[in-house]
């Protein structure tokens, strides 16, 4: 081909070279794709939850996240059934080892995330009640529980007062709730004399005041775990929110509410 010829395609294989760099570069700034996690948690992490949702979606805006708040017995239930879930957190050990033991938790996935405190709520205004001996008392009539089959805080308040030795006497009193949640709720609006639940949860209310904390002693450890369930639609996706759970960002906003981190290591059930 003579020289003429060249120069003549020259600016055809010009535009060749630019347009394949054009589509390189409209590839590579490409929108990626929208990722739709479903996250079930203990109803105590609601406020906890919800700001780190905002925090998260803004580092990672193709990360669309669904929250499920509820009990952590009912949300087991929910997961055992079928209900897709991408992320459990739990406020007991408890569920998530139910799980775990059906081969329905992602392999090395589990993690303890958070701790917590048992304490005696009463409303704002009462002065009869500043310990737990005083639940005792003829003029207490009702003391709002959580479900200790269902309800984690229950089982811990179960716990405390078998361990003060007056278990028997307050269940004469009991008036028991389906989540954290409403045994305030019933304190609030005075119709019981006094509550037990987590003091995260307390610190919510301006309509309610700690009296007295359990002792450490009193109850089995509260730990928080979280775990990536087997069946979720992006696993990848479900495992670095679950990191981002454990990152210095989402711990602020944990103490922010009242939490206390765990130590940042895999572990179980058995290791506190």
């Amino acid at each position: 081909m003579q020289i003429s010829n060249y120069v003549k395609l020259l600016p055809l294989l010009c535009l060749f070279v630019v347009g394949c760099g054009q589509a390189n570069s409209f590839s590579s700034s490409a929108t990626p794709p929208q990722t739709n996690l479903t996250i079930s948690a203990a109803t105590s992490l609601k406020e906890s939850m919800t700001d780190i949702q905002k925090i998260y979606q803004q580092e990672k805006p193709n990360v669309n996240i669904t929250y499920n708040f509820g009990s952590a017995g009912a949300l087991q239930q929910q997961i055992q059934q079928g209900v897709p879930v991408d992320v459990f957190i739990s406020a007991a050990s408890k569920q998530v080892d139910a799980l775990q033991k059906q081969g329905l938790l992602l392999d090395d996935s589990r993690k303890n995330l958070l701790q917590n405190k048992v304490v005696l709520i009463v409303p704002k205004t009462a002065t009869n009640i500043s310990n737990f001996q005083d639940l005792l008392k003829a003029d207490v009539k009702k003391v709002a529980l959580g479900e200790p089959g269902s309800v984690p805080v229950g089982k811990y308040a179960e716990e405390t007062l078998n361990f003060l030795g007056i278990s028997q006497l307050i269940k004469q009193k009991a008036v028991f709730a389906k989540d954290v949640r409403q045994v305030v709720t019933y304190v609030e609006t005075g119709n019981v004399d006094a509550g037990i639940v987590y003091e995260t949860e307390a610190k919510q209310s301006d309509k309610v005041k700690i009296v007295a904390t359990a002792p450490e002693n009193s109850h089995s450890p509260i730990i928080y775990p979280v775990a990536v369930l087997k069946n979720s639609k992006d696993a990848a996706a479900a495992k670095e929110f679950v990191e981002f759970l454990r990152s210095e960002k989402a711990g602020n906003v944990f103490e922010k509410y009242g939490f206390i981190l765990t130590k940042k290591s895999p572990n179980s059930s058995t290791s506190y």
